[in-house]
């Protein structure tokens, strides 16, 4: 398998569910603003929306949109107990997924982080998150994992929550979800597909930094 991933972004989730199942899989960045792959493919010719994560299957199909990608690797890799298997805790699974795909990375962090949102969507999207965020830390104050156990869903969650360095969302008012990401970051598979992604990121990051024109006041 290949993943299509942009460093930092919800293609974090799958990269930390390959390395929870340790799955073979080889990895490909792709440039979130040209939307060109690391060998200078348009990612587009891809998938034509330009938007990550992608996965290519071994026969050469290709499944896009993150909550069917990461429950596709988990009954891949059944052995890897990434997914629970009965009605409702499948149906459980489904929620926290859909809760977190549309209800954090929609709702409230794509505006918070998009350079074409206004300030009136932005504050609306931020005024989304205290009740959203409550709702997740009194699920999580008692409780370890969003599951009985850890799953596809912690691994989406723990990528979104990473997002609150990048936006006015301050999680010190939810110590549950503070410790949350914490105890997240010490599994071997989540430090080792974050701190390669940070890696990533600051490289492209420095780049962008050096490519942009230096403008003096004369130059205005």
């Amino acid at each position: 398998m290949k993943l299509y991933f942009s460093p930092l972004a919800c293609s974090l989730a799958t990269r930390i569910t390959l390395y929870e199942a340790r799955a073979h899989a080889t990895f490909e960045e792709v440039d979130s603003e040209t939307k060109l792959t690391a060998s200078g493919r348009d990612f587009r010719q891809i998938h034509e929306l330009g938007l990550v994560p992608v996965l290519e299957l071994p026969n050469g199909e290709v499944l896009s949109e993150g909550a069917a990608i990461l429950q596709h690797v988990a009954r891949s890799h059944p052995e890897a107990q990434l997914a629970p298997t009965d009605p409702l805790g499948l149906a459980r699974l489904q929620q926290w997924l859909c809760f977190i795909g549309m209800e954090l990375h929609k709702a409230v962090f794509v505006p918070l982080l998009s350079k074409q949102t206004g300030p009136d969507a932005k504050s609306y999207a931020l005024g989304l998150a205290e009740s959203r965020l409550s709702w997740v830390a009194r699920h999580l104050r008692d409780r370890e994992f969003l599951l009985e156990r850890f799953s596809v869903a912690d691994a989406y969650l723990f990528a979104v929550l990473n997002w609150t360095v990048a936006t006015p969302v301050d999680l010190r008012p939810w110590p549950a979800l503070l410790e949350y990401q914490a105890r997240l970051r010490t599994r071997p598979a989540i430090e080792r597909a974050f701190d390669e992604e940070l890696s990533l990121y600051r490289s492209e990051q420095a780049r962008i930094r050096k490519d942009q024109p230096i403008t003096t006041p004369a130059a205005q």
